[in-house]
């Protein structure tokens, strides 16, 4: 029996692997979005191709990999690479993860962080220029 993969959950785990709060997503993919609707579509079982090509791209992940992320998938992985009594890297790498990604993770993992850290420069800067307005509209 082929297991349904929920991609609304997924698109909470990478969100949440990347240490971004809903409504910093919901700012990223524009105006029509706010936190409620975030939460809503990450309880969606399906969702449409072209939304989901979209949050990639805020997210910075391959939309595959939204779509085909499993929880037995992710436990193979980590328990063949934390159990496999082999000191033979090659070896190591083969038997725990058959997907080979185009590209290098860390870098990729740095890239997000950086993503992140602009977002909430962002996100502070408009905080910032709030108060300054409602500074301005008190001393009136």
């Amino acid at each position: 029996m082929k297991e349904s993969i929920h991609h609304g959950r997924n698109i909470k785990r990478f969100r949440e692997m990347m240490g971004i709060k809903q409504e910093v997503l919901a700012i990223e993919l524009g105006e029509d979005w706010t936190q409620k609707k975030v939460s809503i579509l990450e309880q969606k079982e399906q969702i449409e191709e072209e939304l989901l090509r979209q949050v990639a791209e805020v997210l910075k992940v391959p939309a595959e990999a939204i779509k085909s992320f499993t929880e037995e998938a992710a436990f193979n992985i980590i328990s063949n690479t934390y159990n496999n009594e082999s000191n033979d890297q090659s070896t190591l790498i083969a038997s725990s993860v058959n997907y080979q990604p185009n590209f290098n993770p860390l870098d990729k993992l740095i890239e997000v962080f950086e993503e992140n850290k602009k977002l909430y420069e962002r996100l502070l800067e408009s905080e910032k220029e709030k108060v300054e307005l409602l500074k301005k509209l008190l001393d009136k």
